[in-house]
């Protein structure tokens, strides 16, 4: 019996589970389960050979342990395809009988297997037909196992509803159907649902699981991971916690009476850095204090004052605008509202002034101000506007990506008399939780925390962590834990109360992290701390929360702000590195369809990069011509090697000993998370291997650019350029050229030097292949001897098929009337999710190496490309690279890579919001650097875009791993269109003088890399 599992790890893999788990976790599980399978096969004793059929790809590390042979997955046709393969691949081998098995059920065992095969050959013993062996999903509709005789005419057909198709296939090939029950192999994991199944139940009742399933989900804070599940061989409490153990309360009480401060502060320390590595993160904000009044009478507050103190009961609405765009044009990013609640219900001078303005409620003025806001600024509202009702929650969200409120405690004895909360109805916990379920189930990224130190215990410290832990496991909405040490104010009723120790605060975060686990955001506010921030690293905080560079702390006004230079050097010597985000945290900022609102979500990816993190500068692809200072000296700088991080040094080794294919999606996609002296190793790392591969020449191309028409049938959402899609100044009218003008272009190009001439353009609805067929053509008539680098992939793959032709066929006859190579252009993302946003009528991924690799096996050359920075993750620019590799791998016949930063600018999917404003600056220069890493040795050229990058850019894409500069292209305007203003030419002598000023040697080339020969006669 041969076994047969199919595997592919990419974008698409369990994406049933986004909303819970990012991409490198749901392809780190994929992997741990399809090892659990392998496992189960290997015990197997009915199981004689074992194949695996996946992409080069997706090849996971451990296959040789288990004696598995590797089958190619076909580049085209999908799972169903790649099965068929390699059933006859089996046959091929001899297998006369074969069952299929899905990677994706970890509580498989060998003995499972044994029962399915007797069972299976027991009852077609007793057949006239073959029989057709299906075992179906826990769900009923789909198929996990197949088992069938070979040869066969079925074809497997997999994915939902797959049970039905499989029965009716069967009738169709004479085969006679035999469900098979197997409750271990029914069980696979597609949704959420599932794996808290997997978790809470299989793993509680220490029923059989995969042993490299359970080790990966008890190292991972995945979903509900159950309280009191403990690995077998379980050590101590804190040892099981630091592997990722998610603890009970009872735990929590245990540890409060056994373990030492410093034992706690070092787990919690390990827990966070395990997800958040060396960063800290914080927001420049603004403080609006849009009233003071409140109902509420908090014994330790200052904030909130009688109207008698107020200089008027709300901040107007102008003032609010006045302050916010002030604080726009310092950088700030966030607006935060922070108010008293409900004061119409106490002061009648709040219910006067909310009638004179026309408002029913606070919160109706709130949504008005933050609506302003908004839109005239671009700040990002983070409203704390007290409890609220799920109305007044859905109104907020339509003007603010997230919202908070501070349980505080759930201890009811601090609203009885004499406690903190006595006299205010609104700190009532169970409001405030109810608040918080409203603000879960309308998917609201939440903020929330505790106050240390105002009269609570420890074991109702412990209760209310937990009370929101729950919360947060129901809804997945908490996007941050605050915890926050109470500071007595002169003039309130506690203000002789003390405060919170040191190390009783630090207990409290300690405690915070290990109860939530890594993944939370955990904030501690940095003005409380002053002197003793290195603490507060150290028990497990991985955010400071809010810092202004314009307004106070209101709330605690005794307490300046940090300067954020200063917090950043505090910062780094405790190890650490400051970023600065979003109100809206990047879990949350990178499914912003999910978690905002339509017109909200705008201006959440303006201000977002790729990782969901703020933009570090104001650098823009294609715009920006003077380089953000800070970067530059970034690009060249050395760091010794303790300052870099352990993940990302092990990944540069791992590259470096060329261990490229053993390597997962998420850990080399890891490296364009790389900031600060990460960023600086990612950038040496990789122009030492250009060094060594390309030497000190940088080249280009003299070439002149020919977009013969901007009428295209498609859409794509990225393109400014195609008629209907850009402004006419930008674009001009809709143009078509004419042979005469195209071969009239491409002579001037000749007598000013050229040596390429680069033909592309829309998909004109008039165009067939004879259009392309006769460019060719008609250069060729006029010159013989220029290079013809023309037509994208989707022009190639337009043009066969409107002649019905082949693509072999088509670009047969493309070379034969002179044409030299491809531009590997219209990759865009070799993603298919990603695709199908950006350019869903544009050919996919797998037709677009169909065409590249017909094109290499004809001995036609092409040049490979990404374009980057718009809606896809760093996986899928990952995913993308190594499917580029792997067919140079093949073929051998990719030029160089050439990384296209998304201009936004114009981009019908920018204007409409949907995507973000391109990469940013650092993901720019690193997108040449991995490049350069990943594709080594195949692909040697590295292209920096001058167009894209700008003069300075590009100068810096020099140090970090590119060796070529492209083309001085006479005229380019594509990217004009898009909103660029590099402008259309950079003639030789300027491509020299930047090339000289990194000192380097410049070089020119023909299009292939070769020497130009300066006895070719030319006219200046």
């Amino acid at each position: 019996m041969f076994a047969i599992v199919p595997l592919r790890i990419d974008a698409k893999t369990k994406s049933r589970m986004s909303g819970a788990m990012t991409l490198a976790e749901r392809q780190q599980l994929a992997l741990a389960m399809a090892e659990d399978v392998l496992a189960a096969l290997q015990e197997s004793t009915s199981v004689s050979s074992i194949l695996l059929v996946c992409p080069e790809a997706s090849l996971p590390s451990y296959l040789p342990e288990y004696g598995v042979r590797h089958v190619a997955e076909p580049p085209l046709g999908g799972l169903d395809r790649a099965v068929h393969h390699a059933l006859e691949v089996a046959q091929e081998q001899g297998a006369r009988e074969c069952i299929v098995l899905l990677g994706d059920l970890p509580v498989l065992t060998g003995k499972d297997i044994d029962r399915l095969i007797c069972d299976y050959r027991d009852r077609s013993a007793v057949l006239e037909k073959p029989g057709l062996g299906l075992v179906r999903c826990h769900h009923g509709t789909g198929t996990n196992v197949v088992l069938l005789s070979l040869p066969t005419p079925f074809h497997c057909s997999f994915g939902p509803d797959s049970f039905a198709r499989h029965l009716s296939a069967a009738s169709e090939c004479d085969l006679v159907p035999l469900e098979l029950h197997c409750a271990n192999a029914a069980f696979d994991i597609d949704t959420k649902s599932d794996l808290n199944t997997l978790i809470d139940q299989r793993l509680s009742k220490n029923e059989p699981c995969g042993c490299h399933s359970r080790k990966w989900l008890l190292s991972h804070d995945i979903l509900s991971l159950s309280e009191g599940v403990r690995s077998k061989n379980k050590g101590s409490l804190l040892a099981d916690i630091k592997d990722g153990y998610s603890p009970s309360r009872d735990d929590i009480v245990e540890l409060t009476k056994t373990a030492a401060l410093s034992d706690l502060m070092r787990v919690a320390a390990h827990v966070r850095d395990r997800h958040h590595g060396r960063l800290i993160t914080y927001s420049r904000k603004v403080f609006l204090p849009l009233t003071h009044l409140c109902r509420d009478v908090c014994h330790y507050c200052t904030f909130a004052v009688p109207p008698s103190r107020a200089k008027s009961p709300f901040m107007s609405i102008e003032k609010v605008l006045e302050t916010a765009r002030r604080a726009h044009e310092l950088g700030c990013k966030e607006a935060l509202f922070t108010l008293g609640e409900k004061p119409e219900l106490r002061y009648g001078e709040a219910r006067q002034a909310l009638d004179k303005m026309g408002f029913a409620t606070t919160l109706d003025y709130v949504a008005e101000a933050a609506g302003v806001v908004l839109d005239q600024t671009g700040l990002l509202p983070h409203i704390n506007a007290g409890c609220m009702t799920e109305a007044e929650i859905e109104k907020l969200r339509k003007v603010a990506p997230s919202m908070g409120l501070m349980l505080e405690s759930v201890s009811p004895r601090l609203s009885e008399k004499g406690g903190a909360h006595y006299g205010s109805p609104d700190k009532d916990p169970k409001i405030r939780l109810e608040t918080m379920a409203r603000a879960g189930a309308a998917r609201v990224p939440f903020t929330s925390g505790i106050l240390v130190g105002i009269g609570e215990t420890r074991d109702e410290q412990i209760d209310s962590l937990f009370a929101l832990r729950e919360l947060g496991k129901e809804f997945g909405h908490l996007q941050e834990i605050i915890i926050q040490n109470f500071v007595p104010k002169p003039g309130t009723k506690m203000a002789q109360s003390a405060p919170p120790s040191l190390d009783d605060f630090v207990w409290a975060i300690a405690m915070a992290r290990l109860i939530f686990g890594g993944k939370m955001n955990i904030q501690a506010p940095p003005n409380l701390n002053a002197g003793n921030l290195s603490a507060l690293i150290d028990a497990g905080i991985n955010d400071w929360g809010g810092v202004s560079p314009l307004t106070p702390d209101y709330v605690n006004p005794e307490s300046p702000w940090p300067h954020i230079d200063a917090l950043a050097n505090e910062t780094a010597e405790s190890g650490k590195l400051l970023q600065e985000r979003l109100t809206i945290y990047p879990e949350f900022a990178v499914k912003a369809d999910v978690w905002t609102d339509d017109h909200v979500r705008p201006a959440v990816l303006a201000h977002m990069d790729t990782e969901g993190l703020a933009r570090e500068d104001d650098w823009l692809t294609g715009i920006t011509k003077e380089l953000p200072p800070k970067i530059v000296p970034m690009v060249v700088h050395e760091p010794a090697v303790h300052e870099i991080s352990s993940e990302i040094k092990q990944t540069l080794d791992d590259l470096d000993a060329g261990h490229v294919e053993q390597m997962t999606t998420d850990k080399i996609a890891r490296l364009f998370t790389a900031r600060g002296d990460d960023f600086s190793a990612v950038c040496r790392a990789a122009d030492q291997l250009r060094e060594t591969e390309c030497g000190e020449d940088v080249t280009f191309v003299v070439n002149r650019n020919i977009n013969y028409t901007n009428i295209c049938t498609y859409r794509c959402q990225f393109c400014a350029f195609s008629k209907g899609k850009r402004t006419e100044e930008l674009a001009g009218p809709a143009y078509l050229l004419s042979i005469e003008e195209i071969q009239q272009r491409a002579v001037e190009a000749w007598h000013r030097g050229g040596t390429e001439l680069c033909l592309q353009g829309g998909i004109h609805p008039a165009f067939t292949g004879e259009t392309y067929l006769g460019i060719c053509d008609a250069i060729r008539d006029v010159l013989p001897d220029i290079h013809i680098h023309a037509f994208s992939p989707l022009e190639v793959w337009h043009g066969a098929d409107s002649l019905g032709l082949s693509l072999e066929t088509f670009l047969s006859r493309l070379k034969a009337a002179g044409l030299n190579s491809l531009p590997g252009t219209a990759a865009e993302i070799l993603v298919d999710d990603v695709r199908d946003v950006i350019c869903p009528d544009k050919i996919n991924t797998a037709e677009w190496l169909q065409v590249m690799e017909t094109a290499h096996g004809l001995g036609i050359p092409t040049t490979s490309t990404i374009m980057f920075g718009h809606v896809e993750s760093y996986e899928d620019w990952v995913s993308h690279l190594l499917q580029l590799r792997n067919l140079q791998k093949r073929t051998g016949r990719f030029t160089e890579f050439v990384p296209l930063p998304f201009v936004a600018q114009e981009a019908p999917i920018y204007l409409k919001g949907q995507a973000r404003r391109g990469p940013t600056l650092r993901e720019s220069i690193l997108m040449h650097a991995v490049a350069r890493l990943v594709l080594s040795p195949y692909i040697n050229n590295i292209q920096t875009s001058w167009v894209k990058m700008g003069g300075q850019g590009a100068a810096l894409c020099l140090q970090a791993g590119a060796n070529d500069i492209g083309g001085t292209l006479m005229n380019e305007s594509i990217t004009r269109a898009a909103g660029a203003q590099h402008g259309q030419e950079f003639t030789s002598e300027a491509l020299e003088s930047l090339i000289k000023s990194v000192g380097r040697i410049a070089r020119q080339r023909t299009t292939l890399y070769g020497s130009i020969d300066s006895n070719v006669p030319r006219s200046a």
